[in-house]
């Protein structure tokens, strides 16, 4: 006597498993996806940011006072803007407020995103209040501050034991101070927040293993947590350099440029010249000084971090 086995028919679920084979996927044939899926992003970029960038590039060689039709003029802008000492000076600030920008924020970013990333109590609760500014605009965080730090109402007229006469926007020292404050304030929660997410993809196992061998916090800290952030830092500094590059909103409701022109950044000094004097040409040439200068800075620090070389297959597992 045979005994005959039958199996039952394939399931629906099953056939179309059985027809999908692995080389179909696009990671298995090691490709990318068509540009028919960039290309709604690709033309987005284009209208709004190449597009313009090359309508200021020409109107950077012309004369237009933002009636009737521009007239070619050359290089007159650009030698114009490089004989300025005004143009001259103002470099200087935009790159002085950057480094402060840099000094000030990148330290105290990473501490705060490193705890904010454990697990303490009432973290939560407390990275919330403290991402607070996240959410305010420029203008509103610029505005807040004008009022706190008002000479006749504000907190320096209060103390002034701690302030003198009050009026921290009347020397370049403190004004400087002030705006590099402001923008602190404001940014270091963002750029906690990348720390945040870049430590919390820091593996476990590594701060396992070292308390084995006997390495404290700090030795963890500077040993684990910053190596393994480092790609991170060179992203958060670029940003923070071009963010300082173009700071506009915080220098026009602070200090207006003043005390004269001891505040007038780049980004300041384009609107005064486009919107004030109705120079758009000028004003344009300065606004591509400031997409220059932006480039190439990010990409020294590209360079020299050697983050188009870094391949790390740590950060970001989880």
């Amino acid at each position: 006597m045979t005994t005959q086995l039958t199996s039952a028919p394939p399931t629906a679920e099953a056939t179309r498993k059985a027809r999908r084979r692995p080389e179909d996927s696009y990671a298995a044939r090691g490709t990318r996806p068509g540009f028919l899926w960039a290309l709604p992003a690709t033309l987005f970029f284009t209208l709004f940011a190449i597009a313009p960038l090359i309508m200021v590039a020409v109107l950077s060689f012309m004369s237009w006072n933002g009636l009737g039709s521009p007239e070619f003029v050359g290089t007159d802008n650009w030698k114009r803007i490089l004989d300025d000492p005004v143009m001259i000076r103002s470099i200087w600030l935009t790159l002085l407020l950057t480094a402060l920008g840099v000094v000030l924020q990148t330290p105290l970013s990473i501490v705060l995103g490193v705890w904010a990333a454990g697990h303490q109590r009432n973290r939560a609760v407390l990275s919330a209040i403290y991402f607070i500014p996240l959410l305010l605009s420029s203008t509103a965080v610029s505005v807040l501050w004008r009022a706190l730090l008002d000479p006749n109402f504000g907190i320096p007229a209060r103390m002034t034991w701690l302030f003198g006469d009050g009026n921290l926007f009347g020397e370049q020292s403190t004004a400087i101070g002030v705006l590099a404050f402001v923008s602190t304030w404001q940014y270091t929660p963002f750029h906690t927040l990348i720390y945040q997410g870049a430590a919390r993809a820091i593996p476990p196992v590594l701060y396992q293993a070292a308390e084995i061998d006997g390495a404290g916090r700090f030795r963890q800290f500077f040993h684990i947590t910053l190596p393994q952030l480092r790609n991170s830092i060179v992203t958060s500094m670029i940003l923070m350099i071009v963010g300082g590059l173009t700071t506009f909103e915080t220098v026009l409701i602070l200090t207006q440029g003043g005390p004269g022109t001891d505040t007038t950044i780049s980004a300041y000094y384009m609107y005064q010249k486009a919107f004030k004097s109705f120079d758009f040409g000028a004003g344009s040439a300065i606004a591509l000084c400031l997409v220059i200068a932006a480039t190439i800075v990010s990409l020294i620090v590209v360079r020299v971090s050697g983050y188009d070389k870094m391949r790390s297959d740590m950060e970001g597992v989880s």
